[in-house]
């Protein structure tokens, strides 16, 4: 079984480390799931947020999302990846290690 890392984004600071933390798991083959949700889902909207392209598996609370009046469509996510909480508590049970920013 590989190794996994959850990551857990509800602040709209730290893509820089959210980015470097990414590609540094890949280097070590761990697989990287992310779920932005209340702030975080505002890094959507940096331009840099495309680079965690093909690095994690994303997804982002689509009522956070919804509420700060953003639109679709976003770098590296499709339609299912708009989800409700549910999806972090997979998110929590699926990783072995699990971060928060």
């Amino acid at each position: 079984m590989g190794k996994s890392l959850g990551i857990f984004v509800s602040s709209d600071k730290h893509l820089d480390k959210i980015i470097a933390l990414c590609k540094a798991a890949k280097k070590k083959e761990v697989e990287v799931t992310i779920f932005f949700t209340h702030r975080g889902v505002l890094l959507t909207q940096d331009p840099r947020f495309a680079e965690l392209q093909g690095l994690a598996k994303m997804s982002l609370c689509n009522v956070g999302f919804e509420s700060h009046g953003l639109k679709k469509p976003v770098p590296g996510l499709s339609d299912k990846d708009y989800a409700t909480q549910a999806r972090h508590g997979e998110m929590i049970e699926d990783c072995d290690r699990y971060i928060v920013f």
